[in-house]
């Protein structure tokens, strides 16, 4: 046997054939690493959807691999000799490939690269990190546009990549003469409801996901969600039907109900795409490319495809920015001291509160919920409760199939909990459970009462915002975007204060929401 030269690794969510690492890849001397470990499933809790969604695409993509025909070392979840973490597997592989060197596409989370940068030198190898091209931007071009800033704001970032890249641009001004359409998104139904939604893209599972399914079952039995609704797509060509379903059937209405909730309605008109787009299944390019192409053909409204964009261009660019140059002391952020444990039953969706149970009942039977359930329901009662934030962290982390840390630890930490003192966004994002009967129809069958904030039958949300105003009164009066919430507490007297701290401790001590 002639000796290896590199050794490829390839992690669960790099699943390119075009991705950097395989530059100059030869066959002939070449060899591609994946493996299957116990530790990305425990280190955090990971839910079962996640965890099927990441062994099944990586099964799928070995199978490209071989078609493609790169030589593959691959180790599964239940072989005997699995050795449980990336960094003890490859430690124990190496002896027996004996590579020259080894080449990595950078890892999207801090504690991984470190444990196979620290894996290597132990090793006595090189270590080739190449640039993920699955991104508009490198770290160092976010590094450039940060140097120097008090804050990085989004927006102006956003804007930045618009120019540079060309995209829904007339000229140098942006299409339609304006950056957003927030005036003319976010809606809410209304009492009559969404009326027709298309159906979800689905995807059967297969044998090989069957086959992890049935795993994951077996290894990960006491791990948060469930399996039934499985459907998502664990292959390049599943996710660009899945693209191609978004940009056709959701993509014209998105953007004026991006914000709405609705029960029973998980999906509505949200694309779906971000596990896609996060184990590399689909290139953020041609995401872009055919939302912009839908707008030009006349086939989406402007400010649909722009507040689509966005998200894309924009604000998933700018948050790996945040986390590759604020890490690793970004996971330490918690600027509003907040040490309250999770409640238990963000675990099981267990609660009296109708609208954190729907979001949370939904997100443990599809491992999904769209960004509003995320940021203004179960991330709103966590920041008002005041829990800690690596709890809520570890949280979103799991549950979701989407959640990759670059992308999901600024999410949480920065724009949900506010932790990093104001880094990502200019305030914290608060609000009484009125905004949640705005944004739906779940506070019609909830046992409490969103407009009252003390008494038995008071929403918790809305005691908690009140009492959120009082503890940190100094920092938000403070704020020029918060000031006019905090100048409501000159209503409040001292009867009405003691009231809603009270009412508030009894919330933190779990006294209320939980279902018996």
């Amino acid at each position: 046997m002639s000796p290896l030269r590199a050794l490829v690794i390839v992690l669960g969510d790099q699943l390119d054939l075009q991705a950097a690492a395989f530059d100059g890849f030869d066959p002939a001397q070449d060899r591609v690493w994946m493996a299957e470990v116990a530790e990305e499933s425990t280190h955090i809790p990971s839910g079962k959807p996640r965890s099927v969604l990441f062994l099944s695409a990586m099964r799928h993509f070995a199978q490209e691999l071989a078609a493609a025909g790169r030589p593959l070392h691959y180790v599964r979840l239940d072989d005997a000799a699995n050795r449980g973490s990336l960094a003890a597997q490859l430690a124990q592989d190496l002896k027996q490939l004996r590579p020259q060197q080894l080449i990595l596409t950078a890892p999207g989370d801090w504690r991984v690269l470190k444990a196979l940068q620290a894996t290597a030198a132990a090793a006595g190898l090189p270590l080739e990190l190449r640039d993920d091209r699955h991104f508009y931007t490198t770290v160092r071009d976010f590094a450039a546009h940060a140097k120097g800033r008090k804050s990085l704001r989004m927006e102006y970032f956003y804007r930045e990549q618009r120019r540079k890249h060309g995209v829904l641009m007339e000229g140098d001004q942006p299409a339609g003469g304006q950056w957003n359409f927030d005036a003319e998104n976010r809606q809410a139904f209304g009492p009559q409801g969404p009326g027709f939604v298309p159906s979800r893209s689905r995807f059967e599972p297969d044998d090989i996901t069957r086959e992890v399914m049935a795993l994951v079952q077996q290894r990960f039995a006491s791990h948060p969600g469930e399996l039934e609704s499985f459907a998502w797509p664990v292959t390049r060509a599943q996710a660009l039907q899945a693209l191609d379903d978004f940009i056709t059937q959701r993509l014209p209405d998105f953007g004026r109900w991006q914000d709405a909730i609705w029960p029973g309605e998980p999906w509505l008109y949200h694309a779906q795409l971000g596990a896609a787009l996060n184990l590399k299944l689909l290139n953020p390019r041609e995401v872009v490319a055919a939302a912009e192409a839908a707008y030009r053909a006349g086939r989406v409204p402007l400010a649909s495809a722009e507040g689509f964009i966005r998200q894309i261009l924009g604000w998933r660019e700018y948050v790996r920015g945040i986390y590759w140059t604020q890490m690793p002391d970004y996971l330490e952020h918690n600027a509003l001291d907040a040490h309250q444990p999770l409640p238990a039953w963000y675990w099981d969706g267990r609660t009296d509160l109708a609208c954190l149970r729907d979001a949370i009942t939904q997100t443990l039977e599809h491992g999904y919920a769209h960004h509003i359930q995320r940021l203004m329901v179960t991330g709103l009662y966590a920041l008002l409760l005041g829990v800690e934030p690596k709890e809520v962290h570890a949280w979103y982390l799991g549950v979701y199939v989407d959640a990759v840390e670059w992308v999901e630890l600024p999410n949480t930490l920065g724009m949900s909990q506010h932790a990093d003192g104001g880094l990502m966004a200019s305030k914290p994002y608060i609000a009484s459970g009125k905004y949640i009967e705005r944004m739906s129809p779940l506070c019609r069958g909830c046992r409490y009462d969103p407009a009252q904030r003390t008494g038995e039958t008071a929403c918790p949300i809305t005691t908690l915002y009140w009492d959120f105003l009082l503890r940190h009164e100094a920092r938000l009066a403070a704020n020029p975007r918060t000031a006019l919430q905090v100048k409501n507490l000159a209503r409040l007297d001292a009867t009405e204060r003691q009231a809603i701290e009270q009412r508030a401790d009894a919330i933190r001590r779990g006294e209320v929401g939980a279902l018996p």
